[in-house]
């Protein structure tokens, strides 16, 4: 054996770390000294606390609410300070949560009626196109009533209870559902269609199966209009509707009959709180259920 075979297997029996390149330089890869195996990984800050996330939030209200001390000072008959407001709301909160309590059981209960018969409507009308042609101009009339009007009417109807606010809150969040679901429903495309067809699949599982999950973004974009609005429909149910006792609605009536600004804004501002978290949970919950959907599989987490 000459000299020549034994270096070659005295490198080839050398192990990969300490084996020298094909260019006589050391490796490259190396192993991590214990320094830096002692060095931690700097930490991310969850996504609510970045300041990218709150900051430009944080200057928006500060500047808010700047501008409306300069409108308080300047229009004391039309803007309170933010400070009576707050007296307003610390010194009786029992009472506004009381009321926004009865506002937000009317807006709920109005806003599932209004669920539950759009989307009985909208499965009908995609799949009867007879149903379409006698239901559609029916709603459209009913989205184009103003409601204010009918208000005492419903309560001469069926009294003085919550009968007529659910029923006005329920008009309210009945065509944004309706429109969206049935265009949902019927928007499947043709090459989904034909082959399930072509399998011989029956209309409940094409139902159950293709336009249901097709529509689901269509439901969501609507519950993100219907849910602010529906507290929007209860208020406007309860200032117009005679015979209101309880609700924000009838607070903000009374305030405004008496002259008591800061009772105005500090229930407005609990409403506003409301249809806030309202949209806010309805989003959360899209973004849970539609985490397939292409209008969420981008989004950074």
């Amino acid at each position: 054996m000459t000299a020549l075979d034994t270096f070659r297997r005295a490198t080839a029996t050398t192990t990969p770390a300490t084996a020298l390149a094909s260019d006589g330089t050391a490796p490259t890869a190396a192993i991590a000294s214990p320094a830096d195996a002692a060095t931690p990984r700097p930490r991310r800050l969850p996504t609510v606390l970045r300041p990218s996330r709150w900051l430009p939030l944080t200057v928006t209200l500060v500047a808010l609410g700047l501008l409306w001390q300069l409108g308080a000072e300047t229009m004391p008959y039309l803007l309170p300070p933010l400070a009576d407001i707050g007296e307003t709301l610390a010194g009786n909160p029992g009472f506004y949560l009381a009321n926004a309590w009865v506002t937000l059981q009317e807006s709920l209960l109005g806003l599932a009626i209004a669920f539950v018969a759009s989307s009985i409507l909208a499965i009908a009308i995609s799949e009867v196109p007879m149903v379409k042609r006698a239901v559609m101009p029916i709603a459209v009339v009913l989205n184009v009533t103003p409601l204010v009007a009918i208000a005492p009417a419903l309560v001469v109807a069926f009294g003085f209870g919550p009968e007529p606010k659910l029923i006005v809150t329920a008009i309210i969040c009945f065509f944004p559902i309706l429109i969206n679901v049935s265009v949902g429903l019927r928007s499947v495309p043709a090459a989904v269609l034909q082959f399930y067809r072509t399998i011989k699949a029956s209309r409940l599982e094409l139902l159950w199966n293709i336009r249901i999950p097709n529509a689901l973004p269509y439901l969501f974009a609507a519950l993100k209009i219907v849910f602010p609005l529906s507290i929007v429909g209860a208020v406007v149910a309860e200032m117009f509707a005679p015979g209101a006792s309880e609700g924000l609605g009838t607070t903000i009536s009374l305030a405004s009959s008496n002259n008591k600004l800061p009772v105005i804004y500090a229930s407005i501002f609990i409403l506003a709180l409301m249809g806030s978290a309202l949209l806010g949970l309805v989003t959360a919950v899209e973004r849970r259920v539609l985490h397939w959907h292409d209008t969420h599989s981008g989004e950074q987490k």
